[in-house]
């Protein structure tokens, strides 16, 4: 009996060192996930989502450790702001490789990181906000908000505030660091020896390393399907072809109402334009609403109102500003931080889209009826009397009477002619209520009218 429990205790405790080892041994050989991510353009909404849509793929993905590659002179203080915020509030390790600059925003999301490391040559600082042109400091309203967020940041990660703060501000003067005048930018060295740095390393498996970490896979933020596709909307060629479309959809609406399709190519256009803009944070809802309003503008001013007045020109206004603002990151008609390129690039490609478009509708106007696409949904022939065709309900004692515009001819109304009114329609133009016209053509159901 003793010999049965003695071997039972040793079958046990072998069986627990066994369980014990294989636990063990699972834990020693299960890979850490390692997430990367690049910033290595400018901190603008399309950085500011592309942040946002990377930290939550690393969370999907159960990454332990995440690193960004930092390569940047900085951008918008807003979008700073959002992605420092969100930097701080992941839960999970984030460690930035400075590679090879981290100026002004890039500074700023640096130091909200837990760790920071730079590259040979690396320089950390310069956070002074700057106009969009890049050359002539913003307003101290602007100064003093990113110096209470590199101050807080820096407190928040254990980093000295008032060495941060001296990036932005020239006139804080850091004994033995740096001197009034002059904003900090430190070197790698210097980084490391006021505190922010934790090393110099020349790739991400340094940086892993230096965690402890020996067993580990990498996983790289792509982007998906359709942040290409955005991307390609994003491109101001393929936005001045839609421009083209929006303009000319319009246009030919006008021109042939009922028909639908030329609507309906307007609006897929819209949608394709500002989607892409406004997920990225480019196009804000008061921009699509501008847009909106000069679109109805415009309407009323050729539907309601005779002539072409104030709300016709306050609707294409309206529709300009919608399409060239919903392009640039500013905020509410503050361009501080709207690089001037970016604003060149926007109003250049609305106008020349806005002049292709005009020109390619007075070029392709008078031929349209004879396309053979187009004949199918829509009547592209005429009925002439001298082929057999009676279907005209007119006297042709009609024929060269002149009248007056009853309504406006847009390009089809009514007349009123010796106190009758009949339907009627111009060869195209536009004729104002009141405007003489002289009768033209009697065939068909409708009087042919010309300006008088």
């Amino acid at each position: 009996m003793k010999k049965l429990f003695f071997t039972l205790t040793i079958f046990l405790l072998i069986f627990s060192i066994k369980g014990y080892s294989k636990s063990d041994s699972t834990i020693l050989d299960g890979k850490k996930k390692v997430y990367t991510f690049e910033i290595k353009s400018d901190i603008d909404p399309r950085m500011n989502r592309k942040v946002r849509l990377a930290l939550e793929d690393a969370k999907e993905k159960e990454a332990d450790l995440i690193i960004i590659e930092m390569d940047t002179y900085g951008g918008a203080v807003n979008d700073a702001d959002d992605i420092r915020t969100m930097v701080l509030e992941t839960a999970v390790p984030i460690h930035v490789w400075i590679n090879k600059d981290a100026a002004s925003a890039g500074a700023l999301i640096s130091i909200a990181c837990d760790s920071i490391y730079m590259a040979p040559g690396a320089s950390i600082g310069a956070a002074t906000v700057v106009m969009g042109g890049g050359g002539e400091a913003a307003p101290d309203k602007y100064q003093s908000y990113m110096r209470s967020m590199m101050r807080s940041t820096a407190e928040a990660k254990g980093r000295d505030p008032k060495i941060a703060e001296a990036m932005v501000d020239q006139n804080l003067e850091v004994e033995g660091i740096s001197e009034k005048g002059s904003v900090i930018t430190f070197s790698v060295s210097e980084a490391i020896a006021n505190g922010f740095s934790e090393g110099q390393v020349v790739n991400l498996s340094e940086i892993i390393e230096k965690q402890g970490i020996e067993s580990y896979e990498i996983l790289e933020y792509s982007d998906s399907n359709i942040e290409k596709v955005i991307s390609v909307f994003l491109n101001p060629a393929v936005s001045g072809f839609l421009i083209l479309i929006i303009f000319a959809g319009i246009y030919f609406e006008i021109q042939t109402p009922g028909v639908g399709f030329p609507l309906a190519a307007s609006v897929i256009a819209i949608i394709l334009y500002f989607i892409p803009y406004y997920l990225t944070g480019l196009a804000s809802n008061w921009e699509i609403a501008v847009f909106v309003a000069g679109v109805l503008l415009l309407l009323v001013e050729l539907f309601v109102i005779p002539g072409f007045g104030v709300f016709g020109i306050l609707g294409i206004i309206g529709i300009l500003t919608g399409l060239t603002l919903g392009m640039i990151p500013n905020d509410a008609f503050d361009f501080t931080f709207v690089p001037s390129g970016d604003l060149f690039v926007a109003l250049l490609t609305v106008i020349l889209a806005a002049i292709v478009a005009m020109v390619l509708i007075f070029f392709f106007a008078p031929k349209i009826n004879q396309w053979k696409a187009f004949s199918t949904i829509a009547l592209a022939t005429t009925q002439q009397r001298s082929d057999g065709y009676t279907s005209s309900s007119y006297q042709n004692d009609l024929l060269g009477k002149t009248g007056i515009a009853h309504t406006r001819l847009m390009p089809s109304g009514k007349i009123l002619v010796d106190d009758e009114v009949y339907d009627a329609y111009s060869r195209g133009e536009f004729i104002d209520k009141g405007e003489n016209v002289i009768i033209i053509s009697t065939e068909g159901t409708s009087l042919k009218v010309k300006k008088g």
